[in-house]
């Protein structure tokens, strides 16, 4: 492994970024100065950034440096396509500990830059320093829309139709399963050393959790996928959202912004909610809830927008796209109708790192 202090900091990003190539008219100049020059004439600029730090928002165990590359820059893109917007250029920022080589380095390039190939994104610049806790990655994303396409969180009104993309949950039950075979990995370990074991601990070298059958939940939490093939598919069937979020945090949480910013209520059908069978069958053998996991789960990516009740046609023929409730008047507040046709309270209880 080579050493990052041999190339500096400034060998390190010469090293990581010398071919880089440019795709977007808007990138009069990339890396290699004190600022990206960036050039927009006729639409608005959007800015979003993200931070993600090892034992918070990853954990090194279980997620290998290229699919935390390719989660990271997703997860920013996703930002600007909530906005209806297009990403242009990312920003790289990293806090390196000592135990990361160059080639470690490589291989999370190579997973943002994958990302950012298959959205047609520059990455333009960032900033590269030591740290003594592990590793944090800052990423900035620069994009842009016309002013009139724009979708805000503020813009839905009463009857206004919620839609959603994709299934939810099974971002939450691949974390879940990670977390399950970290936790018996560790205890067999726990257990081997206190034997004094030396051929299990040996074995335990080479542990592989058997997956099969839950691929779909590793690849939900592992390699995300910002959804901005939805908004074409939106704009090709002439459908404008009125409201609109990329769910990082939980349906839940997404629609009380969505609420709380555009003064009104909501009601979301438990039955309409879609859950994929691999989410519901390690609901079940978690003995875990799978429509709390649907509404609070977190990390699916997935967008959540409101449209206006006479696109409800249109939307219905959309393949991947679910009308899971409608919004209402503010004094009515936010409440989940069950399957019996009960009405509960819309509870936010989705991802809080600050907790």
């Amino acid at each position: 492994m080579t050493d990052i202090s041999k190339l500096g900091e400034f060998g390190l990003i010469r090293h990581l970024t010398h071919d880089l190539e440019k795709r977007n008219p808007s990138t009069l100049f990339g890396v290699g100065d004190d600022c990206a020059v960036l050039h927009y004439p006729d639409s608005e600029v959007l800015l979003s950034t993200d931070m993600l730090m090892e034992g918070v928002h990853f954990d090194l165990t279980y997620i290998d440096l290229e699919h935390l590359g390719y989660k990271a820059a997703m997860v920013n893109l996703s930002d600007i396509f909530a906005m209806n917007g297009t990403p242009r250029q990312l920003l790289v920022s990293m806090a390196l500990s000592k135990r990361f080589g160059v080639e470690d380095m490589e291989v999370l390039y190579r997973g943002m830059r994958r990302a950012c190939d298959k959205w047609g994104v520059d990455i333009v610049g960032g900033d590269t320093t030591s740290s003594y806790t592990g590793l944090a990655l800052s990423l900035t994303v620069v994009g842009e829309a016309k002013k009139e396409d724009i979708v805000y969180r503020h813009g839905a009104k009463d009857t206004d139709l919620i839609c959603v993309s994709g299934d939810l949950g099974a971002a939450y039950m691949g974390l879940q399963l990670l977390e399950r075979e970290k936790h018996v990995y560790y205890q067999q370990v726990d257990e081997a050393k206190k034997k004094g074991d030396r051929r299990a601990l040996e074995m335990l070298s080479h542990f592989q959790p058997d997956f099969a059958g839950k691929e779909y939940l590793l690849q939900r939490q592992l390699q995300p996928e910002a959804r901005g093939d939805v908004l074409a598919v939106l704009r090709e069937h002439g459908i404008r959202p009125t409201a609109m979020m990329d769910i990082s945090d939980g349906l839940s949480s997404e629609l009380h912004h969505i609420c709380e910013q555009s003064h009104c209520g909501c009601r979301v059908f438990e039955k309409n909610l879609p859950i994929d069978y691999q989410t519901a069958v390690m609901a079940e053998e978690l003995n875990m809830n799978v429509i709390t996991c649907a509404l609070n789960g977190g990390e699916d990516y997935e967008l959540v927008f409101t449209v206006s009740i006479g696109d409800y046609e249109k939307v219905e023929q959309l393949e991947g796209i679910r009308v899971v409730g409608h919004i209402t008047r503010e004094e009515l507040g936010c409440r989940l109708i069950s399957t019996d046709g009960q009405e509960f309270d819309l509870l936010a209880q989705g991802w809080n790192p600050l907790k």
